[in-house]
Formats: structure tokens, sequence, C-alpha cells
């Protein structure tokens, strides 16, 4: 923990006395959470990005899309636009968010919409010709305006919120207690061969309560890098003159997977949106070598770099143990709340 953020601890106190009195208000009913007449999943965290979401978002939407009429729901973070957007052929990056526009780009069946006023876009989904049976809320833990049928808690291995303190101090949004909302906690990012004594010691660390489930989830990565028309195996590309280039909360583990000796890393913050003068730096840079990014830069810089030269990775979320019981609960909790409604 660096100097600044000891001496800003008293605002950290402060910040977390006001969420806890935000959610006891929300909690009794004081403040009113909506609900609404079909399932609705919230992912997200207690700590501010890098946990996956979006590879949790689409392993639910892998899940369910050939059962339901499956719609996301995002805020679309540092997208140029306001309101209610439902993505169409027309849609962009700029337009929805990098995120909610890799979705709509990936999984053409479904519905994708932004809306930093969550329950305005569940209405605004619920209104359209083809309504949707199961919504997603991307990065809607906090936003208790709705409340969602069932909560899924993201926390990243070796970063566990259950170590860490609130805002500036830390990197929580709200205190540690706001896990009980949680009926799944994922523990994301972990080494593929997490032995089984650490996941029980991590168990004992996030201290769930009975009705609760834990799980242990890796990030999975392709065995191609894609371009526009053309892909390439891993294993060919070690030897490749590359620049690997990252804008996302931790890319360490993107470079550590396909980096060789000696060659240049480019990174920038989470969600960047390339200017004119960042493309041109990127070209000049790589001059003659291709460049690998991931998935979530690639639908930015898609456009702005030369297609065949341009190249990403994908990445799936994948459990190291009990997806079938997994999948389960969630089959169960969206058929059960379909039938009722």
């Amino acid at each position: 923990m660096n100097l600044l953020r000891k001496i800003l601890f008293p605002l950290a106190i402060k910040y977390g006395f006001i969420t806890s009195i935000r959610n006891f208000l929300f909690d009794k009913g004081v403040l009113n959470s909506y609900t609404f007449d079909l399932p609705i999943i919230a992912v997200g965290n207690l700590s501010v990005g890098g946990t996956g979401k979006s590879p949790q978002i689409e392993y639910l939407i892998r899940l369910l899309l050939d059962k339901y009429k499956v719609a996301t729901l995002s805020r679309g973070y540092k997208r140029q636009s306001q309101g209610f957007i439902l993505a169409d052929s027309s849609s962009n990056a700029a337009l929805i968010g990098d995120e909610p526009f890799q979705f709509h780009q990936k999984f053409q069946t479904i519905q994708v919409a932004v809306d930093a006023d969550r329950k305005n876009g569940i209405e605004q989904l619920l209104s359209q010709p083809i309504k949707p049976e199961v919504i997603l809320l991307d990065d809607a833990y906090q936003h208790r305006k709705v409340k969602a049928g069932f909560y899924i808690l993201l926390t990243s291995y070796g970063d566990l919120y259950s170590d860490d303190f609130m805002l500036p101090t830390g990197n929580l949004r709200e205190s540690r207690s706001g896990a009980k909302r949680a009926n799944i906690v994922v523990v994301t990012k972990c080494p593929p061969d997490l032995s089984v004594e650490e996941q029980n010691q991590i168990s004992d660390k996030l201290k769930l309560s009975s009705t609760q489930e834990l799980y242990f989830s890796r990030i999975e990565y392709d065995e191609f890098v894609y371009a526009k028309n053309k892909k390439i195996k891993i294993t060919e590309i070690h030897d490749t003159d590359k620049l690997l280039l990252a804008g996302i909360a931790k890319p360490e583990p993107f470079f550590a997977y396909l980096k060789s000796a000696n060659e240049l890393c480019l990174t920038y913050p989470d969600h960047h949106h390339f200017d004119e003068k960042d493309i041109l730096d990127i070209i000049n840079k790589s001059q003659n070598k291709i460049i690998i990014t991931t998935e979530k830069d690639y639908v930015r810089l898609k456009g702005k770099i030369p297609g065949e030269k341009l190249f990403y990775l994908p990445i799936r979320s994948s459990f190291l143990s009990g997806s079938d019981n997994f999948d389960k609960n969630i089959l169960n909790y969206v058929g059960t709340s379909t039938r009722n409604s």
C-alpha cells in the first residue's frame, strides 16, 4: 500500500460508513429496490475492476442462449453516449462501450443493451417487440435500485475482497459484508493447479454462509490468435516478431502467455480510447511486426489498424471443478423463475 493511500485512510473510513448506511437503508426497505417478473442475474464484485466479469458473463450467455431469449444490460463504461441504447448493426465500441460491443459481435442472437440506470434499462428491454426471457446485469452488484433474483460475486485469486479495504486506501467499493448478498461467490483467475488445501484456506478466509456456494475458476486462453481474415496457432507465434498491446485492468497474465524474450509490450489504461496519436505510435513501434491485443482492445482498435496486421487472443472462464453443479444452479433458477412468471 503506497503512502498516499495510507494518508487517505480517514476518507476510507468515511466512505465505508456512507456505503454501509446506504446498504442498510436498502436492506430495511427505506430505499426502494425494484423487482421484475423475469429472471435477472447480476454479476459483479466488491472491488474496482479486474475480476473477470466479461468472461463470466460470456459463460452465462453460452449456458443460456440455446434455451432462452437472453439480454445483457451494462452501463457501457466510458462510452461516448448517454441513456438507453440497444445494440444493432450500426453500433460500435465508442457508442455502447467495448465490453457490450464485444458481446454484441460474438453472440448475434442475444440482445445487448446499455443504460447507467438499470431500472430504466430493464423497462426499455421489456418494451421491445421481442422481450428477453432472462437478463444478465453486468457489473451491477452495487446497483441496488434493482433487486436481481440471483447474484454472482467475483473476487480475484491473490486479491481477495477479504484481504482488501475500502477506497481510497484499498480497492473495495463497499464493505466486505456486502458479500452476504451473493448466492454464489467465484474466485477467478486461479492457477489451474490450485490445490484443494489452498481452496479450503481461501474458503476459510471468505467465511461464506451455509446458503452460499463457492467456486474457483481460471482464465483459459484460446489456441489461436485471430485477425480479420486469418488465424495463427499460438505455438507458431512464439518465434514471430510481434508487438503485444493491452488496455485492461491487469494485463500481466496476457503478456506472460504470449511474450517471448525482448518483445515490446504496450500498456494502456483500462477501457482506453485510442486516439490518432496512439494509433500512429502503435504503428510506428510495430514496424514489420504483427500486433496482438486482447479481445476487448480489439473491438476499439478494429478499423484503425490494418486488418491483416491486428490480431486478438480470445479468453474463456472455466471452473477448476464443480461446473456441472454451477450450471445446474443457474438453470434451476432461470427455469423456475421463468415458469413462475
